[in-house]
């Protein structure tokens, strides 16, 4: 009877993965439409920005942001390595040809990001409730886990 009752039990645990996983290939590889205000998910795939945000953190983001202040958190295309970085902006500063830029830095991070941040490399913003962002813990690690990282 033990048996037939750890067998059950173990079928029960591997449909529940397989179903997180398959949420969780839903929520991060599904494209939305692109407007602004659109929203999709992400997970956070380093420490950067502990305590905000943990990795293995999903963070809900909006696509293409139009309003962008110190403080808010975004996702962007980084010049200095070869994937998109979550970070919080702490500046924002005018070119002398009138272009706006943003410096970021991560919130564990000693010294902000190496490169300005410009409009055109800003992929979404994290959405945020009472000033804390949308954050659904640790079930992203299913997905690192899965991805090798």
């Amino acid at each position: 009877m033990q048996k037939k009752a750890k067998l059950l039990i173990l079928i029960v645990c591997i449909i529940a993965v397989a179903g997180i996983v398959s949420v969780i290939g839903v929520i991060e590889f599904t494209s939305t439409s692109g407007s602004s205000g659109s929203t999709e998910y992400v997970v956070m795939v380093s420490t950067s920005m502990e305590p905000s945000i943990y990795r293995g953190d999903i963070v809900q983001v909006e696509n293409n942001p139009k309003n962008i202040q110190i403080g808010d958190i975004i996702t962007y295309n980084a010049t200095w390595i070869p994937e998109e970085v979550l970070h919080r902006v702490i500046a924002i500063h005018k070119a002398e040809n009138g272009t706006t830029y943003f410096i970021a830095k991560g919130d564990n991070n000693p010294v902000q990001d190496p490169e300005p941040v410009y409009q055109n490399q800003i992929v979404s913003k994290v959405v945020t409730s009472n000033g804390q962002p949308v954050v659904i813990p640790k079930i992203g690690y299913i997905s690192l886990w899965i991805r090798g990282l």
